[in-house]
C-alpha cells in the first residue's frame, strides 16, 4: 500500500499460470550458501529480515532467507509465514473487477459513480471533476482523485508519529473516501497517470454493491478457494495476524538515534481495500502464476490488464511491468504497509516467478532490490 512515494522505485534501466508451486521448498538460510542477493536487503537497524521465493520454468522452487522473523528469538522468516501484504492486494481487487466486467455485469467505461452506495455515490457527483470517474480509470489509477493516505492528518495518524494512539481505530470505506474528496483532484479524469489508494478503495464499495457481497467474500469464492491460497486472508478489524507469523518492525527515529519498534499488531481497516489483505510468499507467487497463465480471467480481461497505454506504460489493471537490463518485461505488484514490504513478479506466460518480502517498512535502495529481480530473471 504505497503511501507518499512513488510506486515504481527500480532504477530507469528496470523500470522501463496456470502453475502453482510443485515440488518441494527447501529453505537456504544465508549462513549456507554462497552469498544471495536477498541478504543485501537486510540492514541491522532497519530491516531484521528477508526473504525470497522463486519458481523456474521447470516448476524448481527456491526459498532462500536472510536475517531474522523476530529479533527476540531469532528464528527465521518460514516460506509459509504470514504477512500483510498491502498494496498487492489491489491486484485481487483488479482481478475480480476484471472477472465482473467478462460476466457483463459492469461496464468498464462507465461512471462509477453509478455503482456505488447512495452516500458515496452523491459525493463523488458533487463535484464535475470527480462525477465522470469511470470503472476504467480507477484500475489504471487515472481517475485523478486525490490518495486519502496523501491526507497529512491521516499519513500522521496511521504511518507517522501518531500510529501508537491510533494503530487499532477503525476506519470505514465511505470515511477514507470522504477523507480524499475533501482535497481537489491531482488533475482531470484521464488527464494522466497519479497511483491513488482512494481509488481501489472505490473498487472495493463496487465490488460490494455489484455483487451484495464485500469483496473480502468475493476474493475468497472466486480466488482464494479455488486455487487453496490457504494463508491468504482478508482480517477486516482484526488486529492479530494468524499463525505462523514473525514479527513487523517500523524504524524510528529519536534525536540521532533510531530503534526497531513493533508494528506487528494493528487495525488494518485503514487499507482497506487498497491494502488490507494477509498472505504468504506461497500464496502469492500461486496466484500470480494462476492469473498470467490465463487460469483467473479471460484472454481479452488479462490483455486489459497488462494495457499500460493510460498511464504512459506505467501501470496496467492491478498490474504493473518491469523492464529488465536483460531486455526481458515481468509483471507483478508490490505492496507497502507498517512492518511490511514485498513484491511478487512473473514472466508473461505465468510459468517463472519470484516474491519477495521484507519484515520492515523501510524500503530497500533501488540498487538492492534490482539485484533481487535481474538475478532471478536475468541469470
Amino acid at each position: 500500500m504505497p503511501t507518499r512515494t512513488a510506486l515504481l522505485r527500480l532504477p530507469a534501466a528496470m523500470a522501463a499460470l496456470c502453475c502453482a508451486i510443485t515440488g518441494p521448498v527447501t529453505p537456504e538460510r544465508d549462513r549456507d550458501v554462497a552469498r544471495s542477493a536477498v541478504q543485501d536487503l537486510v540492514s541491522e537497524r532497519t530491516v531484521p529480515g528477508a526473504a525470497e521465493l522463486s519458481q523456474d520454468a521447470h516448476g524448481t522452487v527456491r526459498f532462500v532467507t536472510a536475517g531474522v522473523a523476530d529479533v527476540r528469538t531469532g528464528r527465521p522468516i518460514g516460506p509459509d509465514d504470514r504477512f500483510r501484504a498491502g498494496s498487492v492486494t489491489k491486484t485481487f481487487i483488479a482481478t475480480v473487477v476484471l472477472q465482473l466486467a467478462a460476466e457483463n455485469r459492469i461496464d468498464l467505461d462507465e461512471p462509477v459513480a453509478g455503482r456505488l452506495p447512495a452516500r458515496t455515490a452523491a459525493a463523488l457527483r458533487n463535484s464535475e471533476e470527480t462525477a465522470h470517474v469511470t470503472v476504467r480509470q480507477l484500475l489504471t489509477h487515472t481517475s485523478g482523485l486525490f490518495s486519502y493516505t496523501d491526507d497529512p492528518a491521516f499519513f500522521r495518524a496511521f504511518f507517522g508519529l501518531g500510529f501508537t494512539a491510533h494503530r487499532y481505530d477503525s476506519h470505514t470505506p465511505d470515511a477514507l473516501v470522504r477523507t480524499a474528496l475533501a482535497h481537489p483532484p491531482y488533475g482531470p479524469p484521464g488527464a494522466g497517470y497519479h497511483y491513488s489508494n482512494t481509488d481501489y478503495v472505490l473498487l472495493g464499495m463496487l465490488i460490494r454493491q455489484v455483487t451484495g457481497h464485500s469483496y473480502a467474500h468475493e476474493i475468497r469464492r472466486r480466488i482464494i478457494e479455488p486455487l487453496h491460497l490457504t494463508g491468504t486472508s482478508f482480517p477486516g478489524d482484526r488486529p492479530v495476524l494468524p499463525a505462523p507469523h514473525g514479527r513487523a518492525y517500523s524504524p524510528v527515529r529519536n534525536g540521532g538515534t533510531s530503534r526497531l519498534a513493533d508494528v506487528t499488531d494493528l487495525n488494518p481497516s485503514a487499507a482497506g481495500a487498497a491494502g488490507e489483505m494477509v498472505s504468504t510468499l506461497t500464496d502469492l507467487n500461486r496466484f500470480l502464476g494462476a492469473l498470467l497463465g490465463g487460469a483467473l480471467l479471460p484472454p481479452g480481461q488479462l490483455r486489459a490488464m497488462r494495457d499500460t497505454t493510460a498511464s504512459g506504460g506505467r501501470y496496467g489493471m492491478g498490474l504493473f511491468p518491469v523492464q529488465l537490463p536483460c531486455r526481458r518485461t515481468v509483471w507483478g505488484h508490490n505492496g507497502e504497509i507498517n512492518g511490511s514490504y514485498v513484491e511478487v513478479l512473473g514472466t508473461a506466460d505465468g510459468r517463472h516467478l519470484l516474491s519477495y518480502r521484507l519484515n520492515s517498512d523501510a524500503r530497500p535502495g533501488p540498487a538492492a532490490e534490482s539485484r533481487v529481480v535481474a538475478a532471478e530473471f536475468c541469470g
